[in-house]
């Protein structure tokens, strides 16, 4: 091989490793941007789901912003701001008996398992009206949401009738469906149609249904719960009448038995 060529050959040689080197650099340039724009993309899918993920939680759940609400769609038989006044029983009757309760409350329960036929009987035959108050207090301390849940189908049966109310009240704390207080039952809306079945006015009711299973009166329910919090009202079941509470003879509590109950509203009603 002569010089000239060797030359040439090395010449070439180094221009091929110069146009190699070259494409390698390209190479690595094209991948290192692909691997920064895939950072950057997966840097802000992650800050987005973040954010999205603190706009979830800021959020206001469907109870908060039922309570929230401006319009607020009041079941029939009510009156007053809101529909939040529920008074049941002949206009006739002089005196009414203000009844505070919560659905998950197992005293309450044990309340109209003793005394709500007696108290039924009684509002029948106008010996006094009851003005209804409904509380959602053990959502909180229990968490859930059964108590607005099984308020708001109260609202539904209080737009069927006062008697179909009534009836299903006392099916809600009935020995046969009352929950524990720690089991959200009421929560689905399943059971208190279940429940709501065993109430021939309810029983099949596809409006009833509908409402509760839209939630047609949460809102309602929810300004009705604010009624409670701001009656001064510590605890259920609380009876009052003329602004007394009426308790069992020698306590501070609601009369259990149907005997301690006529002896204390009766007492109530001559006052």
């Amino acid at each position: 091989m002569s010089k000239r060529n060797s030359q040439a050959n090395k010449a070439a040689a180094r221009e091929r490793l110069r146009a190699e080197r070259e494409r390698q650099a390209k190479k690595d340039k094209t991948r290192k941007q692909v691997v920064v724009a895939v950072s950057v993309v997966a840097a802000l899918a992650v800050v987005g789901g973040i954010s999205y993920g603190v706009m979830q939680l800021n959020k206001p759940d469907a109870w908060e912003a039922a309570a929230d609400a401006k319009n607020v769609t009041a079941p029939k038989n009510t009156s007053g701001k809101d529909g939040t006044t529920v008074v049941v029983g002949k206009s006739s009757a002089k005196k009414t008996l203000e009844l505070y309760e919560d659905s998950r409350c197992p005293v309450c329960a044990t309340f109209e398992q003793g005394v709500g036929e007696t108290v039924s009987k009684d509002v029948e035959a106008g010996k006094y009206k009851v003005q209804y108050v409904g509380a959602t207090f053990i959502d909180n301390t229990d968490n859930g949401e059964g108590s607005k849940n099984a308020l708001s189908a109260l609202g539904a049966a209080l737009d069927v009738s006062p008697e179909a109310f009534m009836e299903y009240k006392a099916a809600l704390y009935s020995a046969e469906f009352h929950p524990e207080e720690s089991d959200d039952k009421f929560a689905k809306d399943s059971y208190l149609i279940e429940v709501a079945n065993s109430v021939d006015a309810l029983k099949g009711n596809k409006d009833f249904q509908k409402n509760v299973e839209d939630g047609t009166y949460d809102a309602w329910a929810m300004k009705m719960s604010k009624t409670f919090d701001n009656s001064g009202v510590q605890g259920t079941p609380t009876l009052k009448m003329d602004d007394k509470k009426i308790t069992a003879e020698g306590s501070e509590n609601a009369p259990m038995t149907a005997a301690e109950f006529t002896k204390a509203i009766d007492k109530a009603l001559k006052a």
